[in-house]
Formats: structure tokens, C-alpha cells, sequence
């Protein structure tokens, strides 16, 4: 599988100020050629979209949670990923607003101790292995720090969108291109502190990657930028030969998602898949 074009998303799940938190970088041969904000959710969707219809082979990497826990799932009677975003369509808004267990963040709503062998995370949030200290968080919270479930919620709903424009959701879909993965960009970036502007210069500067003068500023101009554009670099280097992906025959997977991650002994390198 080698992608002509690798697009990375740095999402946002926020009401307010949303363009200029939700930014979009653009790879070809491996050179960033494209960074920019500026759009809400639906227009970010809809440019992937037109981009795909341009150009097929496309790769595309999505920082939000592409669906549950399959406990949770199976209690809402759903059996296929696709129906994990109908539901989050339905009702992401009430879960956000009202934030009833399991989900949790909110002021006056802490995390609930789950009954049994449910569990906040979903598998391929478990098998990651810490990087710096830090872990994807659940789905499951909405609020505080490091929450990605408002992202999550507000983000699934678009796959849908996505998949009936022709575009392969890996795991659900088999990995075949145009193809849309989820992402963890701390994956990509290993212990950078992303949120001083010095560090981020650091980073780019030690993996000596080369960039215009125009997307070198924008690359280092705040964290949101900085993790799409580390993402589709990192996703680029990868495509080589190396981003093969397994069509995984685990319905576990396939329900619930996995998180793609590089390899460990390749540049950027995380852990292997």
C-alpha cells in the first residue's frame, strides 16, 4: 500500500473556537506541502472528502476514538462499528449535556467504578504502552484534562460520512486505500513537551525535517498544528512499506477500533503493531 497523498487531522470537539484548534496537514512524497485551520468539523470532513475524490490513493489519520468499549456496545445493542456512530449521532449531544455513567468529566460527575469486567478502556487502549508517562485516555471521559471524548463523540458521526464517500475504515474495513485510521499522535511524537514553542522547535530540528519557511512557522506555532503535522509526516515515512496493515479477523477490533501505531525501530517510532 503506498499512499500518493497522506492527510492528518488534528480534530477538536469544541463548540467554541473550533477553527482554529482543528488543523489539517498535507503530505506528499513525504514533504509537508499543506498545514492549515480554519474550518469547523463538517467542512474538514467534506475537504477530505473532495481530496479523496482528486486523489484515491489517500491516507488519512484521525486523533479521535473511532468507537467503544464492546461491553458498552453490546449493552446498547449494537454489533458493527458503523452502528457505534449512528448511535454517537444520536446521542453524543445528551450524553454531553446530561454526562451520565459510564461516561464522566463534567463538574460533579467523577469517574464511576465500573462493575464486573467492564472496563473505561477499550482494548487497544490497554495494549499501548506509556509514553512519557502518558496513555490515550477513555472515551468514556468528557471533561478535564486529556479528555478525547467530546472529539470522539462529535468526530464519529463523520465516519459515516467518510465511508459512504468510498473511504475504508480500518479495522471495520479491509486496509485498502483510500483508507482512514485513528491515531494517537503522542505515538508519533514520543516525550516532546508539545505545549512550549521551544520544544516543538527541538522536535523538529532533531528528526532534521526540512520545511518551508511558511509551514516551519505554522509547525511550531502552537500544539494543534504541531501534532497534525508530526502525524502525517510520521504516517508518510511509514507508507514506505511498512504501514501494511493486518485485516484483523478479531471481532473485538472490528468493533471497537484500534489505534495504528509506527513501529519502533523506524523514524518516529512508537511501538509496533
Amino acid at each position: 500500500m503506498q499512499p500518493a497523498l497522506v492527510l492528518a487531522l488534528d480534530w477538536s470537539g469544541a463548540i467554541r473556537g473550533v477553527r482554529r484548534k482543528l488543523w489539517i496537514a498535507d503530505v506528499r512524497q513525504g514533504e509537508l506541502v499543506g498545514l492549515s485551520c480554519g474550518r469547523d468539523r463538517r467542512s474538514a470532513i467534506d475537504y477530505l472528502i473532495e481530496r479523496v475524490a482528486l486523489e484515491p490513493r489517500t491516507l488519512v489519520g484521525l486523533d479521535f476514538a473511532f468507537s467503544f468499549p464492546a461491553w458498552f456496545l453490546d449493552e446498547q445493542g449494537v454489533t458493527a462499528m458503523p452502528e457505534a456512530w449512528e448511535l454517537a449521532a444520536r446521542e453524543g449531544e445528551r450524553w454531553l449535556a446530561e454526562c451520565p455513567a459510564p461516561f464522566w468529566g463534567r463538574p460533579g460527575r467523577p469517574r464511576p467504578v465500573l462493575a464486573g469486567d467492564r472496563s473505561h478502556l477499550r482494548v487497544t487502549e490497554k495494549e499501548c504502552v506509556s509514553v512519557g508517562g502518558q496513555f490515550p485516555k477513555s472515551v468514556f471521559q468528557i471533561g478535564g484534562a486529556g479528555a478525547v471524548g467530546t472529539g470522539s463523540l462529535r468526530g464519529m458521526p463523520e465516519l459515516a460520512r467518510l465511508r459512504a464517500a468510498g473511504v475504508h475504515v480500518w479495522p471495520h474495513d479491509p486496509a485498502r486505500l483510500p483508507l482512514a485510521v485513528e491515531i494517537y499522535p503522542r505515538h508519533f511524537t514520543g516525550r516532546v513537551n508539545k505545549s512550549q514553542r521551544g520544544s516543538r522547535q527541538l522536535w523538529l530540528q532533531k528528526h532534521r525535517i526540512v520545511l518551508a519557511d511558511d509551514l516551519r512557522a505554522k509547525s511550531e506555532s502552537g500544539e494543534d498544528a504541531f501534532d497534525a503535522a508530526a502525524s502525517a509526516l510520521a504516517m508518510a515515512r511509514h507508507a514506505g512499506g511498512s504501514f501494511a496493515l493486518p485485516e484483523y479477523a478479531s471481532a473485538v477490533f472490528r468493533i471497537e477500533g484500534r489505534i495504528w501505531r509506527p513501529r519502533i525501530d523506524e523514524p518516529f517510532g512508537g511501538q509496533r503493531v
